[in-house]
């Protein structure tokens, strides 16, 4: 778990170096990272499908672009009448759409948009939203200059909390990644304003009745090297500022605290404020997490 992010701007401040690699230790043994062993580019934009002028897209090829099968496979669907435009199903060959038109695939709407995944390592005084009614800084503004397509934050991280957030415009991988059932593991780094005790430690272990129901981890620990008052929290729940309230549940205040891994992704090589899209193997990774 990185307790300060190191940065370096080389490629145009792109490139940075990785994170100081501190790691948990429940009673004495540390908890190793995985690191993956692939090193991803930053700020590597995916290839966006071109779009025809004039009459519009050939709507086999209107389904290849939106990730769903092959042009050859889209035009068996066509022809099975598992495809309707505007509320009609479409069964013609060649048939065009324009990106205007509503295309409904076995009953679910699907745009042309390329599926684009981005992993930013968010700052402090950013909220996570698109937009903001106070014109407070949102991560919007960070990413502003990634992609045209519309991705959004999958979760939420607080003004103050910093760390890993992950944006996209695939729906499915986002309800899945949030769903209360599965929820995406996170790994925390905790920074409180006193030591805190084993006791405390111990019935966060057990687990804590909240206001909104018991609250479970999956692990928490002292951070090797470090003195009491920094804490490993890893978890699966992503209900709203849950480790915060952990804490604060048990008279403690967190002063710091840094989202280190989530759903298996890490801040290797991600500097703070920068951001990277995912690798192919990553999001394969990542829609093959099980619920």
């Amino acid at each position: 778990m990185s307790r300060s992010d190191k940065s370096s701007d080389k490629n145009s401040g792109r490139q940075g170096g990785g994170p100081r690699k501190n790691s948990f230790a429940k009673g004495n043994a540390p908890i190793k990272k995985r690191w993956e062993n692939t090193k991803p580019q930053l700020n590597e934009k995916p290839q966006t499908p071109k779009k025809e002028v004039g009459g519009g897209i050939r709507l086999n090829k209107f389904i290849a672009n939106s990730g769903i099968c092959s042009r050859r496979e889209a035009d068996i669907y066509i022809a099975a009448g598992s495809v309707w435009v505007n509320g009609k199903p479409v069964t013609e060959m060649g048939y065009k759409v324009l990106l205007t038109d509503e295309v409904k695939f076995d009953g679910k709407t699907i745009t042309p948009e390329a599926k684009e995944y981005l992993l930013l390592n968010k700052p402090k005084g950013f909220i996570s939203t698109t937009s903001d009614e106070r014109a407070r800084k949102t991560v919007m503004e960070l990413i502003a200059k990634a992609t045209k397509s519309r991705i959004v934050p999958v979760g939420r991280l607080d003004r103050p909390t910093t760390g890993l957030l992950l944006f996209t415009n695939d729906g499915d991988l986002a309800k899945k990644l949030t769903h209360p059932s599965n929820g995406a593991t996170k790994l925390y780094h905790v920074g409180l304003d006193k030591p805190l005790s084993m006791a405390d430690m111990l019935k966060i272990r057990e687990g804590l009745h909240l206001e909104d129901g018991l609250i479970e981890v999956d692990e928490v620990s002292y951070i090797e090297n470090a003195s009491k008052r920094e804490v490993g929290v890893r978890i699966h729940s992503g209900r709203n500022r849950i480790v915060r309230r952990i804490f604060e549940h048990l008279g403690y205040e967190v002063t710091m605290l840094d989202r280190v891994l989530f759903a298996n992704l890490t801040k290797k090589d991600l500097p703070r404020g920068r951001w990277r899209f995912l690798t192919k193997q990553e999001v394969i990774n990542l829609k093959n997490i099980k619920k």
